[in-house]
C-alpha cells in the first residue's frame, strides 16, 4: 500500500469517527464547527475525508484542529486517532 493510499484510508476513517461521535452526542455539523472554531464546511469536508472537493485530496487536519475536535467530541485525541487507524486496518 502506498503512502497516498494510507493517507486516503486514514482521512476517510477519521471522517467516519468524527461523524459517528458527533451523532452520538446529537450535535449538528454547525454546532460542532462552532465548538471547534472552524466552519461547518470544514466539518463537512473532514467527515467526507477530503480537504478539497474539486481536487479530491485527502483531509490532513492540523494538530490544533484535531485537539479542538477531540475536546468538542469529548473523546481523548489518542482514541479519536486510534479509532481511525483501527478502522483503516492499519493497527499493528
Amino acid at each position: 500500500m502506498t503512502n497516498s493510499q494510507v493517507e486516503v484510508l486514514l482521512s476517510k476513517q477519521l471522517g467516519v469517527q468524527i461523524a459517528r461521535r458527533r451523532h452520538e452526542l446529537a450535535l449538528s455539523q454547525e454546532a460542532l464547527a462552532e465548538a471547534v472554531g472552524i466552519s461547518a464546511n470544514h466539518i463537512q469536508l473532514l467527515e467526507s475525508g477530503l480537504s478539497d472537493r474539486k481536487k479530491r485530496s485527502p483531509a490532513n487536519p492540523r494538530l490544533n484542529t484535531l485537539v479542538a475536535l477531540s475536546r468538542a467530541l469529548q473523546l481523548p485525541l489518542t482514541e479519536l486517532i486510534g479509532n481511525a487507524v483501527r478502522g483503516a486496518d492499519l493497527a499493528d
